[in-house]
């Protein structure tokens, strides 16, 4: 494929109540997408297109056409082709995948890519029931008062029946999450503290939500916005000319994956019987990405940047990664392998328990932090000598699954 780039970008800080501020879901885009032209010193006439990917803007805000909004931002935007993107928490990949698409098509050289959902503006139930709209409605989870960790129970139970799960690993997955949280300057829980037994089976400092999923196992439900930049190799030329830098420091997409299953969980571990992987979509999405950036697996990798709504969907990701066998990832968990200085580093931004979990935007932030991981620009957070890093994004039960592969400079 044609060489796409990345030239970086912003995120908001995931902590905030825009809501509370008085704030609305464009002065969430703009304070985004303004910080992100300050980080890469781009200017606004120089993007040629733009790509939002958001989830349920029609329901938290009731409010859509968020192309248009894009457009309000700067007078130069006015006119720039753009469009919304919508594939559940994949919404942020999906807008991703189009811009690099039309970037690979040679139709335009630079795009802006824009990730953003407005949540807090609402109680946990009804939010709740607006998220519930990514599943099949009337088909599936249709006794449950939480509909995302009753399907992600499934989840669970399915892993159990095959492999048997300890609940003691997806506690220590939900740790390991918000300790990576807590030098994350833009992470939702970085104040958090917690008791002893926070993270094990006590009722009292750990209750069920459920089933076996429980309070610290779930992702966030948070407000944010997301920003990056792509371009073609021409444009990132003379972008990094411009600043005295080489196609060396900045990223380029090395690989992807995209695979989108049938809607209802149940009929997905259906088709799944008697093989190796539980969800073997997720697997394609992955193997597919590896394929595409032409290396063999997930040792090549150096960090991983994946989707944990709830520490069970980690648990599974770790195994159709390949960073264990199939129903083996406890023993990546046990020895440390997903640690921050372990074999493959998961999640060292804190991820979607620790970070936050701003629907829309979470894919194009996973893409943001393996930019920074990989350009050696992430802080506190930065795993050593960090080269190649791979995002895993999944929309609703896995229906939808994207995954990209960035690594630094010219391969």
């Amino acid at each position: 494929m044609a060489d796409v780039y990345m030239l970086g970008g912003a995120q908001t800080d995931f902590a905030r109540n825009w809501s509370r501020e008085g704030k609305s879901i464009y002065d969430m885009m703009s304070e985004s997408v303004e910080a992100g032209l300050a980080a890469t010193g781009l200017e606004a006439s120089q993007i040629e297109t733009a790509h939002i990917g958001n989830f349920v803007s029609d329901l938290f805000c009731n409010q859509a056409q968020l192309g248009g909004m894009f457009a309000a931002i700067r007078p130069e935007f006015d006119g720039v082709p753009s469009g919304r993107h919508e594939a559940a928490c994949a919404s942020g990949s999906i807008a991703l995948l189009a811009a690099a698409a039309e970037i690979e098509a040679g139709r335009y050289d630079s795009a802006c890519v824009v990730g953003v959902e407005y949540m807090r503006n609402v109680s946990g139930e009804v939010a709740a029931d607006h998220l519930g709209a990514a599943c099949w409605r009337g088909e599936e989870a249709t006794d449950a008062r939480y509909i995302w960790p009753a399907l992600f129970n499934d989840l669970l139970g399915e892993y159990d029946r095959r492999y048997g799960v300890n609940y003691r690993h997806l506690g220590e997955i939900a740790r390991n999450n918000y300790d990576n949280a807590r030098v994350n300057p833009n992470a939702q829980t970085r104040k958090w503290n917690f008791g002893n037994r926070a993270f094990s089976e006590d009722d009292s400092e750990n209750p069920v939500i459920e089933g076996r999923i429980r309070r610290q196992d779930c992702g966030q439900v948070t407000d944010g916005a997301a920003t990056v930049f792509l371009a073609s190799r021409r444009f990132a030329e003379d972008y990094a000319k411009a600043r005295g830098l080489s196609l060396d420091d900045l990223s380029k997409i090395e690989g992807w994956g995209h695979r989108t299953a049938t809607m209802r969980f149940s009929d997905k571990v259906a088709r799944s019987k008697d093989k190796d992987y539980v969800l073997p979509h997720v697997r394609g999405a992955l193997t597919d990405a590896y394929a595409r950036a032409g290396i063999d697996g997930v040792d090549q990798l150096d960090l991983m940047e994946v989707h944990d709504c709830f520490s069970m969907t980690e648990y599974m990701i770790i195994d159709h990664a390949g960073i264990t066998a199939p129903g083996e990832s406890w023993k990546a968990v046990e020895d440390g392998s997903i640690r921050k200085n372990g074999r493959i580093p998961v999640n060292p931004s804190g991820g979607l328990i620790g970070l936050g979990h701003p629907v829309g935007a979470t894919g194009v932030r996973m893409f943001l932090d393996a930019h920074r991981q990989v350009t050696g620009r992430a802080g506190d957070m930065q795993v050593d000598d960090a080269r190649r890093a791979a995002t895993v994004n999944i929309g609703g039960s896995s229906t939808t699954t994207v995954s990209f592969i960035l690594g630094r400079g010219v391969r």
